[in-house]
């Protein structure tokens, strides 16, 4: 029977058919109109798709160009094209505007409508006539010479046989139904795909022109005789394109265009799963073994010689160095995909599917290089799809398998020898089955692979170890695996002391050992029983994937609230049946497109069909409720919320597929283990090392712990998304009258119709200099949502804080919260080449980094109530600008209004001038401005303080990761210990400890340090002045909001607060030394980027300014260079300059103080200005016409009097930038370094063209972003290396200290240098943080930096070309540079120990 492909469906097909047309004829009254329009259709369709001559073949590789319809003959072109030089076709030629259809470019679309309809009707009937006179004549002659032959299968254009049936037909129209059935077809012709013009192809308009395949049987010759079945043939071809192209505009190229990207030169074969039938199944098993037909080849290449042909074009690329990096990132780009893409098959048991593509992915690869065929196509995709049909049993797929990796000249690896074990486990036992295994263990073994090797390498999900081992124990009966134990200690000089508390395996503990369990001090206090039961509730939060709190703001009660509680319940209703239904109507369409799609065709229906519908029913419901509250000031734009959809849908997911592999159930099980050692506290182990035992113990049976979780790529992520935005902007309605209430009149009884419409919309709005299209919810159901007073706040999961204590980072992809994915470093989505590092070091290294982070999210926290009730009543009292707390837009006055035009028409006015226009538009826009500012700082304080009031009553931890720097940050977003005086006031420690004989002491030492009033005094001045202020300090305690309110004039008002209360409490107590306190103590460096630079260079004189050598009193670097700004600011003034005059009395140490502190960590002279302008409008009395003069010339002396104070922190800096500049110019790398702790960092600074994502199509594109291929952005690269550097160093130092601290039992927190801990073990701290400073400075780091930098970067002899090129002096600038180590100074360290204002 017949089928009815599109073109663009060509690589379904092997043959394309052709024949001649015959000359127009008139039509007839039999006919009529239907025959007279299939004669227009025939003829359009002749001028496009020029049959060659049949005695002219062309080899498969051949690339033809497109006949145009100008063009009368093919052998007119040849002979043309010999005449003159090759040219581009032209596109542009009126003739082809006749295509234009919906997937037609939009400028064709214009030229057709500038033309005027007579005059294209005129120029296109001339060149039909033209035309079809030539192929009249060329037809003749060829039926003359009996050129027509009767094959068994023959493929027909349909013009052609359909031309000489109407022709006859309108001759006699009474004999033509005689003949019909005894008429033969006039020409058959075989023509391969290839032969088709590839500019057709690569147009991507192609989809109108039909094909019609038919056999030699009986009924399918009347068909074709029947010119009216052949008009509803196309009529149902055309209703089918219609609706496909209605719902895709596909703008990628097929499938083999893209591969053929990754082989440059590669010529061009034929493709055996080009053949396979889209038609025949969604996702049938397809054997490209069957044998080819054969095929007729026409060869049409011209003859171009060497004179005539183009030299090949010079790469030229702003993203990619060369050709081969952009090829290798395409490459690693594909098989990112396809290791997603089939795990996800495997996942939602389409496993024919996932053979199809990888079938579809190994003939296309043939043109490759060995190389790069395994780069594609390696072991451990065809591992994936080994499991996949081993959890099925299925030994005769597995087999084929086998014959394919070896074919492809791939190696077993143990995870393949993992999955044959599991396929065999599943089949039943029997003679050959053993046989099998018995030889399967044999080949293992030759390749060097036994058993133990096997089950301790391989990962396991749900039953398959358990399979696995059954398979083997069938032959080797008394066989139990070994696996090989981790490794626990570290491989770092500065941390390998710690390795005399580790107990290796299979050790028992001295009884000295188990009585010195220091390091659980700070994690007692939790029985098991405790510690279970809130790791159930941690769990079915994750599980739920949200937690709905209540909001503490305060707001009016509308009257009709519950009214449209009501109705917002039933839209909720509504709006569920209407998502499920969408789901389930699209999904089908989906799965209809991908039938017609060929395989191996990557696509989002399979990443779609991993979860049931409910589950996106309850995202998009959660993202209706998220987007209806927005604001007016800001709306996520489309390409946000395709990325946040997609994010969803992984993390369900996941979550998902934990809970179906086992995962789930076996985290439960070493979870509790784990609890049982934090109440027995019987253990010298950190947190990872526990958890490493545990899962060690446990390796015997169940899923492994240590799986990497494959994360989609940022295309498949954007599809998705896609696919749920598409629903929420089309099926989701709302009623414009929904809010309308009955009255008591007599329309009451009448129904009001409904005026549905969509309940969001789009909008375009400027961002900087982008337009970017946003999102909007409909003002009546944004009204409806306010006027329901909902009164709740919902988060996900992964943003709050955990109610137990988090899973420890073991490994780089295991950690944090128990389901949800936990990223271990914040890096963007194309920064893969610091993982690569991580990967690829050993596992030790990267120890230290993970312990600190695991010791730091092991401090349980609490809120502090007592000073929450007081935030939360300034708050909701419309907040105070001056303490720091947001005040709601709605505070922000409104601007004046100019006078209307009727107002100055009546006099009552005076006209407004065109700078007063312009003014008012400027307010306007800063107001605007405003309003979003204050609305998003207001937002931020809402949910800190909603979270904070949530969680008042309970113990809660906080799981860390990093930053690519190594610096450290808390996981959830909004209630943590970092961010401004107000976040850090709410938070205490859970456990609580006696202050002793010197904490009370250290209390009153911080509420003065918080003051900011005596920095520049020693300590003992510090506490006589807090003695002195004890009125005041129990006043604030007392009476915060109505007493003297001496807090309120701090510089950290409601930390100063907090500590008001504290000592007030303490005061009172009976006994202070015996008080149980939760209250953190603070110890900050002092100017710690200054620090470590003056370390680095051991400079005297700035190390004496920073504190690192011991003083009487606190050295203040600010207040340093605040009075040498002052000084040259006086001798400026006497000498006339204006802007020095202006500033007398006004260069104090806070306007200076943010740019000298940022200064060492790469602030720009721009980012200067604006600090130092911030800080001046701040200040009531100076002149604010100065701001900006003034700020421009306190930034030039401010950087000047810094270089005058730290030479040698300035020589290592320019060092710094210049080896960087060097490295990302002349080497065209990132620049990376390993910092002392062995953290592999790499910057992820490139340079990124600006890619607009398609927003339609169902193809999983290879387009993604990736900086281990792409050009470093030098800009950024040089500037950002100094401070990431100085990040990195100080981040080493809290890592040292925080392990350090853990050992001895301490309570340790960190907000980057301000380190925390109980008032009672502030000593402890000092001397940790002191002693693990001088260790880290003690290292040659500057000495490790170069020869790491010289071995990774420095050019060998022979890459020099000794010909004095620019390019050859800068690669020896490079090496030269590398070497060129700045000179120290005579500092001793060990002073740091001894100084007192070093961190206070």
């Amino acid at each position: 029977m017949y089928r009815l492909l599109s073109a663009n469906r060509a690589t379904a097909m092997h043959k394309v058919l052709r024949l001649p047309s015959p000359a127009p004829t008139t039509g007839c009254c039999n006919c009529g109109g239907t025959a007279h329009n299939l004669t227009q259709y025939q003829q359009y369709y002749q001028m496009l798709y020029r049959p060659a001559p049949a005695t002219i073949t062309t080899t498969t590789n051949a690339t033809a160009l497109r006949t145009q319809s100008t063009t009368p003959t093919q052998t007119d072109a040849l002979a043309l094209a010999k005449k003159k030089r090759l040219r581009k076709p032209r596109y542009a030629k009126y003739v082809e505007l006749l295509e234009v259809t919906e997937l037609t470019a939009s400028e064709r679309k214009s030229r057709v409508k500038r033309l005027k309809s007579k005059k294209l009707a005129e120029f296109i009937q001339k060149t039909q006539m033209q035309i079809l006179e030539k192929r009249a004549r060329e037809e003749r002659r060829l039926l003359k010479k009996g050129k027509a032959s009767n094959g068994d299968v023959a493929q027909l254009q349909l013009s052609e046989y359909q031309q000489i049936l109407l022709d006859e037909r309108w001759k006699n129209p009474k004999a033509s139904n005689e003949e019909t059935s005894q008429r033969q077809p006039a020409e058959y012709q075989k023509i391969d795909l290839d032969a088709v013009d590839s500019s057709i192809l690569e147009a991507g308009t192609y989809d109108d022109k039909p094909m019609i395949f038919f056999g030699k049987e009986m009924y399918t010759k009347q068909i074709i005789a029947n010119p009216d079945e052949v008009l509803k043939i196309l009529k149902s071809f055309h209703n089918y394109r219609d609706i496909i192209e209605s719902m895709e505009n596909e703008r990628q190229d097929n499938i083999e265009n893209d591969l053929a990207s990754y082989s440059l030169n590669a010529p061009k074969h034929a493709d055996e799963t080009a053949l396979l039938d889209p038609f025949e199944s969604i996702e049938p098993y397809i054997d490209v073994q069957q044998p080819k037909k054969a095929a007729v080849t026409i060869d049409a290449q011209p003859n171009v010689n060497a004179a005539t042909a183009k030299s090949k074009k010079r790469f030229k690329s702003k993203v990619h160095v060369n050709e081969e990096q952009e090829r290798l990132a395409k490459q690693r780009a594909l098989t990112i995909n396809l290791t997603t893409y089939l795990n996800v098959c495997v996942s939602a048991n389409m496993l024919s599917r996932a053979l199809s593509t990888i079938f579809a992915y190994r003939s296309r690869v043939k043109k490759s290089n060995t190389q790069q065929k395994q780069n594609i196509l390696s072991i451990d995709l065809y591992n994936i799809l080994l499991h996949g049909y081993a959890g099925k049993g299925s030994l005769d797929r597995c087999q084929e398998l086998f014959k394919l990796i070896h074919e492809d000249g791939l190696q077993f690896n143990e995870q393949t020898y993992a999955a044959v074990f599991e396929c065999l486990g599943r089949v039943e036992s029997d003679a050959q089955n053993q046989q099998l295994i018995e030889q399967y263990i044999t080949q293992a073994e030759q390749q060097g692979f036994s058993l133990n090797q096997i089950m301790d390498r391989s990962k396991f999900v749900s039953d398959q170890r358990d399979i696995a081992l059954d398979a083997i124990r069938r032959v080797r009966a008394d066989f139990t695996p070994v696996y090989v134990p981790p490794q626990l200690g570290y491989d770092n000089k500065l941390l390998n002391d710690l390795n005399a508390y580790v107990i290796p395996f299979g050790e028992e503990a001295n009884a000295n050992a188990v009585e010195d369990c220091r390091i659980m001090r700070s994690k007692l206090g939790y029985s098991k029983a405790q510690l279970e039961q809130l790791a159930r509730e941690q769990l079915q939060v994750e599980l739920d994937g949200s937690i709905t709190i209540k909001s503490i703001e305060k707001s009016k009660q509308f009257a009709n609230s519950e009214f449209c509680r009501t109705k917002l319940k039933e839209l909720d209703q509504n709006w569920r049946k209407q998502i499920s239904a969408a789901i389930v109507r699209d999904l089908n369409t989906l799965r209809a497109q991908v039938r017609f799609k060929p395989h191996g065709y990557m696509n989002y229906y399979t990443y779609l069909k991993v979860l049931d519908s409910s589950h996106y029913t309850d995202i998009l419901i959660k993202e209706i409720y998220k987007l209806a509250e927005g604001s007016e000031t800001f709306s996520p734009t489309v390409g946000q919320l395709y990325k946040e959809l997609g994010q969803k849908v992984q993390q369900c997911y996941q979550i998902e597929l934990k809970k179906h592999n086992g995962t789930l159930e076996k985290i439960g099980e070493i979870y509790s283990s784990y609890c049982e050692l934090w109440d027995s506290g019987k253990t010298q182990d950190n947190t990872r090392q526990m958890w490493q035992r545990l899962v060690h113990e446990q390796r015997h049976s169940g899923p492994s712990m240590d799986l990497p979780e494959v994360p989609w790529p940022a295309n498949v992520l954007t599809g998705v998304g896609r696919f749920l935005y598409n629903i929420l902007m089309r099926d989701i309605k709302i009623d414009s009258h929904i809010m309308r209430q009955k009255g008591k009149s007599k329309t009451a009884t009448t129904t009001m119709p409904q005026n549905l419409l969509p309940a969001f919309y789009t909008l375009f709005r400027n961002q900087g200099r982008l337009v970017k299209e946003e999102v909007k919810p409909h003002p009546v159901l944004s009204r409806l949502l306010r006027a329901s007073r909902q009164q709740t706040l919902t988060f996900d999961s992964n943003l709050v804080p955990m109610l137990c204590p988090p899973q420890p980072w073991s490994t780089p992809h295991n950690g944090g919260y128990l389901l949800n994915k936990s990223e271990l470093i914040r890096l963007p989505q194309q920064a893969v080449q610091q993982w690569e590092r991580i990967y690829a070091s050993n596992p030790q290294h990267l120890y230290p980094a993970l312990d600190s982070l695991n010791q730091l999210a092991s401090v349980p926290w609490r809120v502090n109530t007592q000073l929450l009730e007081v935030i939360i009543e300034v708050f909701q009292n419309g907040g105070d600008a001056k303490l720091d707390v947001p005040q709601p837009p709605s505070s922000l006055p409104p601007l004046p209004t100019l006078p209307t035009a009727a107002a100055i028409e009546s006099g009552g006015a005076n006209p407004v001038s065109p700078a007063e226009r312009a003014k008012q538009f400027r307010d306007k826009l800063g107001h605007r401005r405003k309003q979003a500012e204050m609305y998003s700082l207001w937002c931020d304080a809402l949910y800190r303080l909603s979270l904070a009031q949530h969680y008042r009553d309970k113990v809660f931890w906080l799981p860390h990761n990093m930053d690519f720097r190594g610096r450290v940050y808390p996981v959830p977003p909004h209630l943590n210990h970092l961010g401004s005086d107000l976040a850090r006031s709410m938070l205490i420690f859970d456990q609580a400890q006696p202050l002793g004989i010197d904490g009370f002491s250290w209390l009153k030492l911080h509420c003065i340090n918080l003051t900011g009033l005596k920095k520049r005094d020693s300590v003992r001045e510090r506490l006589l002045y807090a003695e002195e202020i004890m009125p005041d300090i129990l006043d604030s305690a007392d009476n915060p909001l109505t007493g003297r309110m001496w807090w309120s004039k701090s510089d950290e008002p409601w930390q100063t607060l907090a500590c008001c209360m504290e000592i007030a409490n303490v005061e009172r107590s009976p006994d202070p030394a015996a008080y149980l306190s939760r209250f953190p103590i603070h110890q900050d460096g002092s100017c710690n980027g200054l620090q470590h630079y003056a370390a680095l260079g051991r400079d005297q004189a700035g190390a004496c300014s920073v504190n690192l050598a011991p003083s009487a009193i606190p050295q203040d670097v600010y207040s340093a260079v605040a009075a040498l700004v002052e000084r040259t600011r006086k001798t400026d003034a006497q000498n006339g300059l204006h802007v020095a005059a202006a500033l007398e009395g006004f260069v104090r140490r806070k306007v200076i103080k943010q740019t000298v502190m940022t200064t060492v960590y790469g602030v720009t002279r721009y980012g200067a200005r604006l600090q130092i302008a911030r800080q001046l409008k701040d200040i009531d009395d100076f002149p604010k016409d100065w701001v900006w003069p003034a700020s421009t010339y306190l930034t030039t002396k401010t950087f000047e009097s810094l270089r005058e104070m730290f030479t040698s922190t300035r020589e290592i800096q320019d060092w710094f930038t210049e080896c960087a500049r060097l490295i990302a110019g002349v080497c065209c790398q990132n620049v990376e370094w390993i910092t002392p702790l062995g953290l592999p960092v790499v910057q992820p600074y490139n340079r990124q063209e600006a890619k607009h994502a398609p927003r339609s199509g169902l193809r999983v594109t290879n387009n993604m972003s990736m900086d281990l291929y792409e050009r470093p952005n030098i800009l950024k690269q040089k500037n950002a290396f100094p401070p990431n550097f100085i990040h990195s160093l100080d981040s080493s130092h809290m890592m040292l200290t925080s392990l350090q601290c853990e050992r001895q039992g301490l309570t340790f927190v960190s907000v980057h240098d301000c380190f925390w801990t109980h008032a009672c073990t502030v000593p402890e701290l000092n001397r940790a943080c002191r002693e693990q400073f001088v260790a880290l400075h003690s290292e040659p780091i500057l000495e490790q930096l170069s020869k790491f930098m010289r071995h990774t970067y420095s050019f060998r002899d022979n890459d020099f070309t000794n010909d004095g090129s620019v390019e050859d002096l800068s690669k020896r600038q490079l090496n030269r540079t590398l070497r060129q180590l700045p000179q120290k100074g005579d500092f001793d360290l060990r002073n740091v120990l001894d100084s007192v204002y070093f961190f206070s």
